[in-house]
């Protein structure tokens, strides 16, 4: 197949980034009344960290990789 350039795949997957942890499972659930508790409130926003966390560190692999600009 004229359309496939073996060198260019072979160079793509040479730039791979390593592999990213999956983000760990949530800890939130949906709120028992109308209005979310404190420690509701806080599982949210230790999930965001997480989810913060996870989304950083592949950005930071895909740069290092060359595939999104610095």
């Amino acid at each position: 197949m004229a359309y496939l350039n073996t060198a260019a795949a072979a160079l793509r997957r040479a730039k791979q980034a390593a592999a990213s942890a999956n983000a760990a499972a949530m800890t939130t659930a949906a709120a028992a009344g109308a209005n979310p508790t404190k420690a509701e409130f806080d599982k949210v926003v230790t999930d965001l960290g997480v989810l913060r966390t996870a989304h950083n560190d592949l950005l930071t692999k895909l740069r290092a990789a060359g595939l999104l600009a610095p």
